[in-house]
Parts: structure tokens; sequence; C-alpha cells
């Protein structure tokens, strides 16, 4: 299968505030006023759990139907937690990234316990979200 190209255009607001663009969507950006922003959207690291949230959403229903299993729902709560002292420059000795994240996926099934942890495995293994966050990526950040 060839590879597929995703991309987004973005423009700042505020030092805070940035809105993205991508097939016509506008998605919102901002951080929480406790943390200097208007709170007119989640913040990049709210984004990057979403994104995983969705991505295991379509992933877990594709491999359901892959598997036979019937699901007519899956509930996520997801939680991550970094350490701020790089992203404000207090210090360099620790990653800016979130230190673990976890999921906890509850599908509505009937299928045996068993089966969903198969299922599980399986998600888990084929969701490009949760493969980009689980492993290096290159990010090349240049001028314009």
């Amino acid at each position: 299968m060839a590879n597929i190209k995703f991309s987004v255009d973005a423009k700042s607001e505020s030092s805070t505030k940035t809105v993205v663009e991508t097939r016509g969507f506008k998605i919102i950006i901002d951080e929480p006023e406790n943390l200097g922003g208007t709170n007119d959207g989640a913040n990049p690291v709210e984004y990057v759990l979403a994104a995983l949230a969705g991505c295991l959403n379509v992933v877990g229903h594709l491999v359901a139907k892959e598997m036979g299993i019937n699901i007519s729902g899956i509930e996520m709560h997801l939680e991550g937690e970094l350490n701020p002292a790089r992203f404000a420059g207090k210090s360099m000795e620790d990653r800016a990234d979130y230190k673990k994240v976890t999921v906890a996926m509850k599908p509505k099934s009937d299928a045996d316990p068993e089966l969903l942890k198969k299922w599980l495995q399986v998600v888990e293994s084929r969701c490009p979200v949760s493969d980009n966050i689980a492993n290096q990526t290159p990010v090349e950040i240049v001028l314009a």
C-alpha cells in the first residue's frame, strides 16, 4: 500500500491561541486561563490525547469488524502526565514529553473478555497515533 499524506495549515492568533485548518475544518488550540490563555480550545497536549482517542476509536471498530466482534461503541478515559520544566525553560534535564499515557478502553460489546483482550492487542499494534507516541518519529522543523 502506498503512503498517504496528511497536512494542516496553522496561524497564530495570539501567544497562546492557534487556529489550524485542514480539509475545510478549523481547530482552535489555546491554553487554559491558568496558563495564560483564553481557554478558547483544548491545548496542544490535550489534542495529543484527543488524537489518540479518535484513532483508537477508528482502529477499534475496524479491527472489531475484521474479527467478527460486535461493538456498538467505545468509551475511553485517557491521561498523560508531563513535567513542564523544559517547556517553561526552567530545566533541560527532563524531556518535554508525556512520561506515560494511560488509556482505559471500555468497548460496548457482549464478546468474551479473552477475545476482547486479543482485540485490544491488535488495536494497539495498528493505531498510527499510538505508534507515533510510543516510538520516536523524526520531526523536522524549518524556517519557511
